[in-house]
Order: structure tokens, then sequence, then C-alpha cells
């Protein structure tokens, strides 16, 4: 659990106290607890967002040091999400209600095949009707991951190339947010 701002305090309201000073009650608040303290950083933001982003980390959230507790993003409060892309290879595919439902990738290791995710968001309807027109002769019997994953998807040969964009990757290496972006066709 990571902790990042303060406020109420013992029934004391906060919100109007600046960022820094809920800030550094929060920091003595939960030192020597599990909690962990996302810490503040005065430094220029646009360096800090590609050291994050290169990283593999999911974003900023960046708020102004003297401002007050707004609840929600706005003026005081900007969450900047960093993309990154990968190409990966097609599992299998699934049909939910006589619909597309998305794709099953994997990233090659060595020659083993291991799951990152399933993604189902960027499939436009004439661009998924192709992609299942395509995968449709690639149908196989069993799922081509080194490690078999729960799923009851229709498995195939995982000769196309899907290019993903996604936030950030898991402690296991599983994509957070994946978008499917296209087929590679240069491969």
């Amino acid at each position: 659990m990571i902790a990042f701002d303060l406020p109420y305090l013992d029934g004391w309201d906060l919100r109007r106290a600046p960022l820094l000073e809920r800030k550094t009650a929060l920091k003595r608040l939960i030192a020597g607890t599990p909690i962990a303290y996302s810490e503040h950083f005065d430094i220029d933001g646009a360096e800090f967002y590609r050291r994050v982003c290169a990283g593999q980390l999911e974003g900023v959230v960046s708020k102004i040091a003297n401002s007050p507790y707004g609840g929600v993003r706005g003026s005081y409060w900007v969450k900047t999400t960093c993309a990154h892309r990968e190409t990966l290879a097609i599992a299998g595919f699934k049909i939910k209600d006589n619909r597309f439902d998305g794709i099953f990738v994997g990233r090659q290791d060595g020659d083993q095949l291991l799951y990152v995710g399933k993604i189902e968001h960027g499939f436009e309807g004439a661009a998924a009707q192709e992609l299942q027109r395509r995968l449709k002769p690639l149908v196989r019997k069993t799922q081509p991951f080194a490690k078999r994953i729960l799923n009851s998807a229709i498995w195939v040969e995982p000769r196309l190339a899907a290019e993903i964009e996604y936030r950030a990757k898991s402690a296991n290496g599983h994509l957070r947010h994946p978008f499917f972006k296209g087929l590679r066709e240069d491969l």
C-alpha cells in the first residue's frame, strides 16, 4: 500500500493546507508502518516523466506544491500515463455472445511462448472481423503457451504478430491496460 496525501488527521480537515504540509504530516504518521510513502520530487517534470516511462512505470501524478486538496484530478492534480509498445505473438482469441472479445498474446523467451495478457480494447468492427478471418486458418486444439492458462479461448498457431500499447507491466510480466494497435505485417 502506498500513501499519497492526507486530507484529514485526527478529526482535523487538512484539505485547505498546502500539499507539502499535508505530506510532511503523512510522512510522520506512517513512519515505522508497512505503508509506503509516496515521495515528493521538486525537479524538472519532463525529465522525471521520461525517467518514469523508461523505467516501465505506469506514469506520474503531478501536484502543485502549495495546492489545497481538491479530492479529484483538476488544475492542481494531473495524471500523465506512459505509453509503451511491444510486438507480441497472437496465441488465441475469444468470442463472447457471438462477438469478437479480444486476443491472447505472448512473448517469446527462447523456444517458449510466455503468456502476457488478454487484449480486449482497440478492435473496431471491420478490423475485428478481418483479424478473426486471418486467425481462423491458424486454429489449433491446444494453447501454445509454455505454462497453461485457465481460459476457454480459441487457440491458434502463434504466427501473427500484434503491436500492443500498454501502460505498465506487472511483476510477472503481464501487461496493464493493454490496447491493440494493429498487426505487424512487416515481420
